[in-house]
């Protein structure tokens, strides 16, 4: 087998937009079905990506015996209990962030998990596997910035929606789960480390009873990490490294475009170093090397219990808010 066999579960935008049509162009992918719980929506989403099968149920696609693996990106409260049921049909399994509602409901993939071994399960932080974000943790890792002392994020939408599923609270909507968990997935992934304790202020809708302000220190014992996400600010993103002799500052560090060159910028004293990567897709990466990583039977990326760690977190800047101390 040369390319792994795809099946997408429901026909969520970020799916049919992005990641779809990025996975189409792998070299070791292919999409062959999509399903929704409306047949017709299915079928028009089949032709209009070019994909052979459709089908009117979940249940359907896995059960369909030439799919080999399964992306998710189904609501949030919908992310374990489907992937627990494509594991359970024999389904390798890609998932949307965050991985669950609660760290101990994101355990329960984990174990689902552990007692199929042969089945590859992730969770799909697709700007990890970016070369900027590769590179930038090479730079950090080789001294390229002294000693890390600190990160800053900035990560942000309007969306003043009542029927986005990002305004559901009952779904798992709200800023620290829909954007919040990237500002903590990279600096775990930057320093390597779990934060010791984390310190946050929230503020909530009024109607929708999200929380659409969130800022947070993160204390890695040596060094911090910063971030604000917001719902309900002016869209913007950007991130910065900085350690004791450099920095790295990352333009778009999350919805890298797929159709131009993405910089980086790295100091060292008064020099200053653009960084400029080649056009790539971070979905057809990731969807490769999940791909490779079946085909090979080698680890994935990134286990599936980060994953239940960055909720940990999460869960550890909501309780800090609540109690106005640190967590």
């Amino acid at each position: 087998m040369s390319k792994i066999r795809w099946g997408i579960l429901s026909t969520a935008k970020i799916g049919t937009d992005k990641v779809i049509p990025a996975m189409q162009k792998g070299q070791y992918s292919t999409v062959t079905a999509i399903a929704s719980r409306n047949l017709d929506r299915a079928k028009a989403e089949a032709q209009r990506l070019g994909i052979a099968k459709a089908y009117g149920s979940y249940e359907e696609l896995l059960a369909d015996p030439d799919i080999d693996a399964v992306y998710n990106p189904l609501p949030n409260h919908l992310h374990v209990p489907w992937s627990i049921k494509a594991i359970e049909a024999g389904k390798h399994v890609l998932c949307e962030k965050p991985i669950a509602l609660t760290a101990a409901e994101g355990q329960e993939l984990v174990d689902a998990a552990k007692s199929h071994p042969n089945l590859k399960v992730m969770e799909a932080f697709m700007y990890r596997h970016h070369p900027q974000w590769q590179t930038a943790k090479k730079i950090v890792a080789d001294g390229g910035v002294g000693e890390l002392r600190t990160i800053n994020t900035l990560f942000s939408y309007y969306n003043p929606d009542p029927t986005n599923i990002r305004n559901m609270a009952d779904i798992g909507g709200g800023g620290l789960m829909d954007i919040g968990c990237y500002a903590i997935s990279l600096a775990r992934f930057i320093f390597g480390a779990e934060p010791q304790r984390v310190f946050g202020i929230v503020e909530f809708d009024p109607n929708f009873n999200t929380d659409r302000l969130a800022s947070a220190i993160l204390d890695f014992g040596r060094g911090t990490s910063t971030f604000t996400c917001s719902t309900q600010v002016s869209p913007y993103q950007r991130v910065h490294i900085v350690g004791t002799a450099g920095r790295v500052e990352i333009e778009i560090p999350f919805n890298a475009p797929p159709d131009r060159p993405c910089k980086i910028w790295h100091q060292q004293g008064d020099n200053i170093k653009e960084i400029q990567f080649n056009v790539v897709d971070q979905y057809t990466i990731q969807g490769d090397l999940f791909s490779q990583a079946i085909l090979n039977n080698t680890p994935v990326p990134t286990p599936i219990e980060d994953a239940v760690a960055n909720m940990q977190v999460i869960e550890r800047v909501f309780a800090s808010a609540k109690k106005e101390t640190w967590a």
